[in-house]
């Protein structure tokens, strides 16, 4: 793999799936070889589109070909224990959309499933890739702003989303939490860790699930996170921390910045901005760069996206769910659900 093109294989044919994908294709080291979906006709229609050459309408014809390197699993999140673990058994390498899973049980499902099989697994975390969200965590780690005191995040779309859209559709795991609040929340762990404490309220839909919900994590060292998302109001989608000694400022986009700007006390304001050789701003060929290096060098695992991190972060979003009381269909919390942290 090390002196050739790592083969991809695309599982779902949805926009995340078809924004991937272009990206990738324009990776001279990555070549997309296969596509599936539940339906033959999308499968053909999304081959066709970024001329891929082989198409499947089955999920099972699809992990039992052994051309492809790496699968990218970019199903709803209610379908990705399914179907990573079907690319996992069959021998496959996964990149596997967020949130990773339902929950925190399915989480370490899959990673120990990928451990057993020695096969690479990844969440495709691209804000953990982005070269801009790389730098700032680097200054925080060197101490540029003194001990981080506090992280403010958030991620709100204004819809509105009728009842019958995935958002609004426990079934699939809808709400705004797993969508768009594991973006807040991996932020906030990215620079402090798994949180010792969770609180949170929300605005729950007729349906059960999160319209909007705000959560502060705290830590044992007095670090607190004040995170909201929403899927009923745009927010600003901009991030903040707080150090001993300054602050960052991350605009609009906070999880694909094109800049961001550090305040240290008694220094002029620096601002860094994204280099424009690394492509747009939204672009996710930066996650696709770091699981062919992975594969590459050998590794079962990223370091820039651990999944011990993964399952970190899996594990607050069950706690906040248990805060605010929004369970999918077949739960138990007995069974499904990772221990909840200090009661809150």
């Amino acid at each position: 793999m090390a002196e050739q093109s790592v083969r991809w294989g695309i599982l779902a044919t949805g926009g995340i799936a078809a924004a991937f994908t272009a990206d990738l294709v324009d990776l001279p080291e990555a070549e997309v070889v296969a596509v599936a979906s539940r339906s033959q006709d999308s499968a053909d229609a999304f081959a066709e589109r970024f001329g891929i050459p082989r198409a499947y309408g089955d999920w099972n014809a699809f992990a039992d070909d052994g051309d492809i390197d790496v699968v990218y699993v970019a199903t709803p999140h209610s379908a990705h224990r399914a179907a990573a673990g079907l690319c996992l058994e069959a021998g496959h390498n996964v990149l596997c959309e967020k949130a990773f899973t339902l929950n925190a049980r399915q989480a370490g499902e899959l990673v120990a499933l990928a451990k057993a099989r020695g096969s690479f697994l990844m969440e495709a975390m691209w804000m953990y890739c982005n070269p801009l969200i790389r730098r700032l965590k680097a200054l925080v780690d060197d101490g540029a702003i003194g001990e981080v005191r506090h992280v403010q995040a958030d991620f709100g779309l204004a819809g509105p989303f009728p009842p019958a859209h995935r958002l609004r559709d426990p079934a699939q795991g809808g709400g705004a939490l797993l969508d768009l609040g594991v973006y807040p929340v991996s932020f906030a762990q990215l620079l402090l860790g798994e949180p010792s404490d969770v609180a949170a309220r929300a605005t729950l839909s007729a349906e059960g699930v999160d319209l909007q919900t705000g959560a502060l994590l705290s830590w044992d060292n007095g670090a607190l996170a004040s995170l909201h998302c929403s899927i009923v109001g745009g927010t600003a989608t901009a991030a903040s921390v707080t150090g001993s000694q300054g602050r960052i400022d991350v605009p609009y986009g906070f999880f694909f910045p094109d800049r961001f700007v550090l305040h240290r006390d008694g220094r002029d304001p620096e601002e860094f901005t994204a280099d424009p050789a690394d492509g747009p701003r939204n672009s996710l060929r930066h996650e696709a760069a770091e699981v062919m290096r992975a594969l590459r060098a050998g590794e079962t695992e990223s370091p820039l996206v651990p999944l011990d991190g993964t399952l970190a972060v899996m594990r607050t979003l069950d706690a906040v769910r248990d805060r605010i009381g929004v369970r999918y269909p077949g739960e138990a919390p007995e069974e499904d659900r990772a221990p909840a942290l200090t009661p809150a």
